[in-house]
């Protein structure tokens, strides 16, 4: 199958992202202990996230539906998230991880909706289930590698340490992700 060069740099960029995002994983429950929450706290903090995520999905799919700035939209979505990374620097308390996780929440439901469009719209019909497949099988990949080097990252050195690494790194997402934007200007 050959790829577009569209599809390359969304499963590029969003592999990327994969890898930043899961370095936090199941840590997340161990970073949410260290800030003073219990049970109910990471499961209201992991709530949050996701019913904002899944409310905002409907949300920004309705509104970028048949536009053209998916990109930049997309993009935006990248940023905002590593920006919200970064916040985790600063998070002290559960109510200051609710707030994070609510931005995340925010950042994500940009970005998907957004990469899912433009993916669908990059593939060759002729292979769209081998396409999805290796979408799916890249970032489940890089999300298991990912985990184990944020857990040595952790161990080894420090949580802020991993935040900046996953902020660092979903900023080159957005920078790789950006290049459509070049290309659609071409």
């Amino acid at each position: 199958m050959k790829l577009s060069g569209t599809t390359k740099i969304l499963l590029l960029g969003a592999n990327i992202w994969y890898f930043a995002e899961g370095m936090l994983g199941p840590l997340f429950a161990v970073f949410a202990q260290k800030i003073g929450g219990d049970i109910l706290d990471i499961t209201w903090a992991w709530a949050t996230y996701l019913i904002i995520t899944g409310i905002l999905y409907i949300v920004f799919g309705k509104l970028i539906n048949g536009r053209e700035n998916k990109e930049k939209i997309m993009v935006l979505g990248y940023l905002l998230n590593a920006f919200f990374t970064f916040g985790y620097l600063f998070v002290s308390n559960p109510i200051q991880l609710f707030i994070v996780q609510a931005g995340l929440g925010i950042a994500e439901a940009m970005g998907t909706p957004a990469w899912d469009s433009l993916y669908a719209k990059s593939l060759d019909d002729t292979m769209d289930s081998y396409a999805w497949g290796l979408s799916t099988g890249q970032a489940q990949i890089f999300t298991g590698i990912a985990f184990a080097i944020g857990g040595l990252i952790t161990h080894f050195i420090s949580f802020d340490v991993l935040f900046i690494t996953m902020g660092v790194i979903q900023i080159i997402a957005a920078v790789v992700t950006a290049q459509l934007l070049l290309n659609k200007k071409k």
